[in-house]
């Protein structure tokens, strides 16, 4: 054991190697690991190069490198505080709408979480499932991003990601909706689906919303408005795999046989 001990401290100090590095030397070794996706090593690496030189444009890359090496590391918190401290420290840099990118998809990943990200096939959880805080900060994030840089090689993507988020937090409804419906309770059911319709309107979620306030009005004898439930949706969803389960146009409902 004292041998073994003695021996490990004749092993090099990386510490000590670095006293004499420069901040190109520190890059350049971080963004060797970055790229070889050694992300943990090239975490440390930048955060070294920034406290031993902290100013610098050396050290402005290396922090926003830091944010994207931190997101690939599948460490959003810390991404997102990287990314929020370059915006804060170089709000006029000419990159720092990547820094609000990064900052989006470090939300937008974590809606999954870690369950989410290790589940395969039909077992791996709808994004709509989970708790939309974060899909609503990626939203805003995503939003910010293509609102101020609109001319961004991100916006593009920012605002295909809005669109996704935006259904998803439309289909969060429509599952509280649906849970809603098994529980017969037909009146939140109804509001959830036209709070879906209302809130986020032209989204794919509107379809199954209008299914839902359809069959929730039905139960509740409410005809009048699960007609006119009825008619939107066959005119907005015309080809809806959905009406297939309503009866056919102009044929007469059961229940009007019941009614003066």
């Amino acid at each position: 054991m004292v041998f073994w001990l003695s021996a490990c401290g004749l092993l090099p100090d990386r510490t000590d190697e670095q006293q004499d590095w420069s901040a190109n030397k520190f890059y350049s070794e971080a963004r060797t690991k970055l790229n070889e996706g050694s992300y943990p090593a090239a975490i440390k690496l930048y955060e070294s190069l920034e406290s031993r030189y902290p100013y610098g444009r050396i050290a402005q890359q290396a922090q926003l490198e830091l944010a994207y090496a931190n997101y690939k590391n599948e460490e959003p918190a810390s991404a997102i505080a990287a990314a929020d401290r370059f915006i804060k420290l170089h709000p006029n840099h000419e990159h720092v709408d990547y820094a609000y990118y990064i900052k989006g998809l470090s939300n937008f990943n974590d809606n999954w979480g870690m369950m989410g990200f290790l589940m395969k096939g039909p077992l791996k959880q709808d994004m709509s499932e989970r708790d939309p805080k974060a899909s609503y900060e990626s939203f805003e994030i995503f939003k910010e991003l293509a609102t101020r840089f609109p001319e961004s090689k991100y916006a593009a993507d920012a605002k295909q990601r809005m669109a996704y988020l935006l259904n998803a937090i439309a289909m969060g409804e429509i599952h509280a909706a649906r849970y809603y419906m098994k529980r017969k309770a037909y009146v939140a059911a109804a509001n959830r689906a036209q709070n879906a319709i209302t809130e986020y309107p032209r989204t794919p979620a509107s379809e199954e919303a209008l299914y839902i306030m359809i069959k929730a009005y039905e139960a509740l004898n409410m005809y009048d408005l699960m007609q006119d439930a009825e008619r939107v949706m066959r005119v907005n969803f015309p080809d809806s795999h959905f009406l297939k389960e309503l009866p056919e146009v102009g044929a007469k409902p059961w229940w009007q046989f019941w009614r003066n």
